[in-house]
């Protein structure tokens, strides 16, 4: 668990990671640098669960060193499930990443969504349902590894 008291806002306490797959922590079907190793140190703290409709075909042999779960959706649009399953671990306490269309519902149910604008770009949708906004997955993780960042960030 992270737990981490942001000013005007009061305590938050994250059990679980929920992150899309592409345009996330992947570009064109491959993980993105350093990323890999970020989640498995987050993995101590949270369970971590990438889910996508796995565009590329890649994302199970991506993660195949991934401490946590790799969920493939059924519906190749994907918003109402990925919706669902944060709603399945606990959305009050999660934490969603993401950067698409189907991510809006997600982001916006997670106790915290934050969306990334990488080289994939991000959906207006996805960055107007977001509570942070990051340019790079690795900045997103580390306001989980550094939650003084979290802090900074969402302070009312």
């Amino acid at each position: 668990m992270i737990s981490v008291e942001i000013p005007g806002i009061g305590q938050m306490q994250f059990y679980s990671l929920v992150l899309d797959f592409n345009g996330t922590i992947a570009l064109d079907g491959y993980l993105e640098e350093d990323v890999l190793e970020q989640l498995n140190h987050l993995s101590s703290d949270l369970k971590i669960y990438v889910i996508t409709a796995d565009t590329f075909g890649r994302v199970v042999a991506e993660c195949k060193d991934l401490n946590g779960e790799v969920v493939i959706l059924q519906n190749h649009l994907g918003a109402q499930e990925k919706e669902d399953f944060i709603n399945s671990i606990g959305a009050e306490h999660a934490v969603a990443i993401g950067n698409g269309v189907n991510d809006c519902l997600m982001l916006k149910k997670a106790a915290l969504g934050i969306v990334i604008i990488g080289g994939e770009g991000a959906s207006v949708k996805a960055v107007n349902a977001a509570d942070i906004v990051v340019t790079d997955i690795r900045q997103a993780l580390g306001l989980l590894l550094n939650t003084n960042r979290l802090k900074a960030t969402l302070r009312g």
